[in-house]
C-alpha cells in the first residue's frame, strides 16, 4: 500500500511538472514569434516601405517606434493610431508613445512656429490623459503630461465661469463653532 501511494504521488508530481513545462514551452514559443516579428518589422521601418504589415501588435508597436526614431512623423502617427484598438498591453504604450511623438514634433519647431506647436501639444496632452485613464499609476505619462501642461497651461474660460451658478458662501462655510475658514 505504501509503495502504491509513493508511486501515485510521484506520478501526480511528474504530471504537474510536465504541465508547467508545457505551459512555459508554449509561452517561450509565443515570445520567440513576437521577437521574430519585431526583428522583421524593425528592418522594414528603415527601408522605403514604411507600412505596418505585421499581424502581431507588438511588432506593429516596434515598427511605429522605429519610424518615430527615424523621423518619419506621418508614418509613425499612422502606425500609432492603428494600434489604439489593440489590447491594453500594446494600446497603453502606443498612447504614451503617440504623446511623445506629438511633443517631440511640437518642440522640434522653432519659437516662431507656435501656431503649429500648440495643437500638437494639445494632442500630446490628450494621449497622456487617455493613457492615465487606463493606468493611473503610469508615472512616465503623468510626468510628460505635467511637462506638456507647463508648455501649454490650461486656463478656465471666463465666459463659462460667468454662465455658471454662483457658489453661495453659506454652503461652503462650516457650521462648527470656532472653525477656521481661511487657508493655513
Amino acid at each position: 500500500m505504501r509503495r502504491r501511494t509513493v508511486h501515485l504521488s510521484f506520478g501526480i508530481a511528474a504530471s504537474l511538472f510536465g504541465a508547467v513545462a508545457t505551459w512555459y514551452a508554449v509561452q517561450l514559443n509565443y515570445a520567440q514569434r513576437i521577437n521574430a516579428a519585431i526583428a522583421i518589422a524593425g528592418k522594414g521601418a528603415t527601408t522605403a516601405n514604411s507600412t505596418v504589415d505585421s499581424p502581431v501588435p507588438q511588432a506593429q508597436l516596434a515598427q511605429a517606434l522605429s519610424l518615430a526614431r527615424a523621423g518619419k512623423f506621418n508614418a509613425a502617427l499612422k502606425a500609432y493610431k492603428a494600434l489604439l484598438d489593440a489590447p491594453d498591453d500594446v494600446r497603453l504604450p502606443a498612447l504614451y508613445d503617440l504623446g511623445n511623438l506629438n511633443m517631440r514634433e511640437a518642440l522640434k519647431n522653432g519659437p516662431g512656429e507656435a501656431q503649429r506647436a500648440l495643437p500638437l501639444i494639445e494632442l500630446a496632452k490628450q494621449s497622456y490623459r487617455d493613457a492615465l485613464r487606463s493606468n493611473p499609476g503610469d508615472w512616465d505619462a503623468r510626468y510628460n503630461l505635467e511637462r506638456a501642461l507647463w508648455l501649454s497651461p490650461e486656463y478656465d474660460d471666463p465666459i463659462l465661469q460667468r454662465n455658471q451658478a454662483p457658489v453661495h458662501s453659506e454652503h461652503a462655510m462650516s457650521t462648527v463653532q470656532g472653525a477656521k475658514i481661511d487657508l493655513p
